[in-house]
């Protein structure tokens, strides 16, 4: 529990950034004329704020808060997963994909990623199904909504479903008005507080490294000898090589085809700004990817994961970190106080991008074809996309609450199950569109439809049948057995069953043309 100095002190420094958060979001909105500035800006950004605008968006509150939370559970199985082969991939990936995504983009004028897709393949039916998809990223900002919660109430030792209400309401109400061309400044503010938070948090774990790095793993073998492990089989989701390693490469590679990730390169408006961009997106990235060690320090501090005689639950575990190491004297309070503002940064940093981005596809990409023809006014589109934000506002609180009141170990597990499955749709067209050469809408479609199917089937199916005792096989009793089912192992299996798929009707459908 929070002393009454944090809690006055978390008190001042939340309105003090609200008053900030503001004076941008009014900034901005005055620049926002149309849907298209809502999008994309009007302003044109320096590539460092673009960068850094991305760093804070595609790192949030799960490298922060969730993702620690995890890695103290589970150890070095999970700090190897999350912390070293994810990070790889995902930063891997962005750099080859970017250019590419960015050069054709500007060229078709695309606005959303589901616009992209529409405008490459000259399907609007395709666009449309992405566009219904991209409603999976509710669940990503449910995760981060729910992060948000755990910080601020622990700080403020208020009730958590009234914190919620309150971050409901400020975040989606603000983010009604500035969009893109408030958005990269206030990312900018809080990514330079999350650079700053990420080295303090990393710091704040020199006091276990006394008996060297060794000794450090020493006393986490004390702990619990399965920390230490690689894998770590009797833990849900780090139970062997594949699990850990390969299915996170595949994962990671595809993380950036969502949204709020890869059409940040759309707001630069010079060619030239692209190389500056990227470099500092991967050194600033790298660092908040670096955030997860403290969930070993987090270990270390709570060895039986207990506080005053209560269990932490995997989500809380941060916040209550941060609340007790920097609960001394004055100096450490203040300290203490800035790591608070900047985890709840790093929540506000990637649910502003996702609401920008969801909604706009949601008000241009679904209700602009579908029902353009009875909206005249153009200018109506942004009070469309109020309106929509506001939909969004409600469903996102409901589904946070459930996740607080009756979670299923981490939020994690169901913001994955959402956004793993979106972007394993996703990655086949992207990929297609960017690298193979006259790539035609049957071999993309493909990829997507059997990404889709192969997911739920595995996810859903599976553990249903092995259950049931049906399925009963390696792969069903390594991987179903547990109450909590790894949404990574889904995602991976889907995307590569839809490059398969996807690659064999592009090159068979060559095949015959050539033939012809």
């Amino acid at each position: 529990m929070a002393t009454s100095a944090q809690v006055i002190g978390a008190s001042i420094l939340f309105a003090v950034y609200v008053v900030f958060v503001l004076y941008f979001v009014i900034k901005g909105a005055r620049g926002t004329k149309n849907i298209n500035d809502y999008a994309v800006g009007s302003f044109t950004f320096s590539p460092v704020y673009v960068a850094l605008s991305l760093a804070a968006a595609m790192t949030s509150a799960a490298t922060f808060v969730i993702n620690p939370g995890l890695i103290a559970t589970y150890g070095l199985s999970a700090y190897i997963s999350y912390g070293l082969v994810f990070p790889f991939a995902s930063l891997a990936s962005l750099v080859i994909l970017t250019k590419s995504f960015r050069k054709y983009g500007q060229s078709v004028n695309a606005l959303t990623l589901s616009s992209w897709v529409g405008n490459k393949y000259n399907s609007k039916g395709y666009a449309l199904f992405v566009a219904f998809l991209t409603v999976l990223l509710l669940t990503f900002i449910v995760l981060i909504l729910v992060a948000l919660v755990k910080v601020a109430a622990q700080a403020l030792n208020a009730n958590q479903i009234v914190v919620l209400a309150v971050v409901v309401v400020f975040t989606f109400g603000y983010m009604m008005f500035g969009g893109a061309n408030s958005m990269v400044y206030t990312n900018v503010i809080q990514a330079s507080l999350m650079i700053l938070v990420a080295l303090i948090l990393i710091g704040s774990g020199f006091q276990f490294f006394k008996d060297g790095f060794f000794g450090f793993f020493e006393k986490l073998k004390i702990i619990d000898p399965q920390l230490v492990k690689f894998p770590n089989e009797q833990s849900p989701l780090f139970r062997d090589f594949f699990e850990i390693v390969i299915a996170q490469l595949v994962v990671g590679a595809a993380v950036v085809a969502q949204p709020h990730i890869i059409t940040k390169s759309l707001l630069l408006k010079k060619e030239s700004d692209v190389n500056k961009f990227l470099t500092v997106s991967v050194i600033v990235q790298f660092l908040f990817y670096s955030v997860v060690f403290v969930g070993l320090f987090a270990r270390l501090l709570f060895p039986d994961l207990t506080l005053n005689g209560e269990h932490i639950n995997v989500d809380s575990v941060i916040s209550n970190y941060v609340i007790t190491v920097f609960s001394g004297g004055v100096g450490s309070l203040l300290v203490g106080l800035l790591v608070i503002l900047g985890l709840i940064s790093a929540g506000f940093s990637t649910i502003e991008g996702l609401i920008q981005s969801l909604s706009t596809t949601i008000t241009t990409d679904i209700i602009k074809p579908l029902f353009g023809k009875s909206i005249k006014n153009e200018n109506s589109y942004i009070t469309i996309n109020r309106v929509v934000i506001a939909v969004m506002a409600v469903v996102a609180f409901l589904m946070s609450r459930e996740q607080i009141v009756n979670p299923n170990v981490s939020v994690a597990i169901f913001a994955q199950n959402g956004t793993y499955s979106y972007f394993s749709i996703l990655i086949v067209p992207l990929v297609f569109g960017i690298f193979l050469k006259n790539a035609k809408m049957k071999s993309a479609l493909s990829g997507s439809i059997t990404a889709l199917v192969v997911y739920f089937i595995v996810y859903y199916l599976l553990p249903h049948l092995y259950k049931s005792g049906v399925a009963s096989f390696g792969f069903a009793n390594r991987y179903f057995g547990d109450q909590v089912q790894n949404p990574g192992i889904a995602a991976a299996i889907a995307i590569l069953a839809a490059f398969a798929v996807g690659l064999s009707v592009h090159f068979l459908s060559r095949n015959k043309e050539k033939v012809q």
